[in-house]
């Protein structure tokens, strides 16, 4: 089955309680105007979703929780119920446990049995990823595929500690992310205003590489002398500008568009400076911009997510759009392109 065949009928998104601005981070890590200011022009994302209460430190949300109200959004707008499904694809770079998958536990509250199930670990590319095994899948005879992501980063960083102490690498982390997942429905059978995925791929090109962000997951038996998490915001810069450019160039060739083809541009979403710098080198284009990491915060596998559910949201008949993500964690390149029918 060709990849024309593979259609994608809705998209649903998850965020966690009300948005939080910078001035509120400020006031709660008892940092100044000035460190407010730093976010606003070095970072350029101004409200993030947390799952975390900031000041009891307790959880209001699970990944599953998140991923099982998009995935129940997507269904709806796509006019199917959880029976109609019959295999799922979660990615995630957080799960809520190493076992059970998230994937089996918001299958098994969808009320979806005796269906393949599979959870992806991987970075901001973990979308596209999980996108094209779910075309995969579906061109290897599955009719209809549910494919949720997302992340909760804030469960993992420590809602007490003292910023000042902090080496730029660690404290980037405390203002980049957000918590939020989506979920968007593939199928087979062509709906009503569905739209067409034209062309899907994600490639590691990372051999030789330093990681550009590292992500640890501690055992009881680790020796803890290393941060949780820390990011290379150096490299990101350097290089995800033009792994960006490298992978829409390589879309419009295979499918044999033109810059001025498209109507909406998803462009890889870390910050909201960084979507401008990686905008800037993709060229000029009459395309939409569609990016929500300024309000949202960096949602890590759930963003590609809020992104397309914009776009669908606002494409009409013969609109073409193309979505980048690029994983700085070991550095994937992918994107994927849609036409509306």
């Amino acid at each position: 089955m060709d990849v024309a065949d593979i259609h994608i009928l809705s998209a649903g998104t998850a965020l966690p309680d009300l948005p939080v601005d910078n001035a509120t981070l400020a006031r709660h890590f008892g940092m100044g105007t000035i460190w407010e200011q730093w976010i606003d022009a070095f970072v350029g994302t101004r409200t993030r979703h947390l799952a975390v209460d900031l000041g009891t430190g307790e959880v209001h949300y699970s990944l599953a929780d998140l991923g099982e109200i998009a995935a129940r959004e997507a269904l709806g707008r796509a006019g199917l119920d959880p029976i109609d499904i019959d295999v799922i694809v979660l990615n995630t770079a957080t799960p809520d446990q190493l076992m059970p998958t998230t994937a089996n536990t918001i299958a098994d509250r969808l009320g979806i049995n005796n269906i393949p199930t599979f959870q992806i670990q991987s970075g901001c590319s973990g979308a596209v990823q999980a996108i094209e095994l779910g075309r995969l899948l579906l061109a290897s005879g599955h009719r209809t595929a549910l494919v949720i992501g997302g992340d909760l980063c804030a469960r993992f960083f420590d809602a007490k500690t003292d910023l000042n102490s902090l080496p730029p690498g660690e404290l980037v982390n405390m203002v980049l992310f957000g918590d939020g997942a989506g979920a968007v429905v593939l199928s087979t059978d062509p709906t009503p205003g569905s739209a067409v995925l034209r062309s899907v791929f994600s490639r590691f090109t990372g051999l030789g590489r330093a990681p550009g962000q590292a992500l640890e997951w501690f055992g009881p038996n680790d020796a803890r002398d290393r941060p949780f998490a820390v990011e290379d915001y150096k490299a990101i810069e350097k290089y995800v500008p033009a792994m960006a450019a490298d992978v829409l160039e390589e879309l419009l060739d295979d499918l044999g568009w033109e810059p001025d083809d498209l109507t909406h541009l998803m462009p890889p979403q870390l910050s909201g400076k960084m979507t401008e710098t990686i905008m800037k080198r993709l060229g000029d284009s009459p395309a939409r911009e569609i990016s929500c990491v300024a309000e949202t915060g960096n949602t890590g596998n759930g963003l590609p997510y809020l992104q397309l559910a914009r776009a669908l949201a606002e494409m009409g008949p013969g609109d073409r759009a193309v979505g980048i993500a690029i994983e700085s964690s070991k550095w994937i390149g992918s994107g994927y392109a849609l036409e509306r029918l």
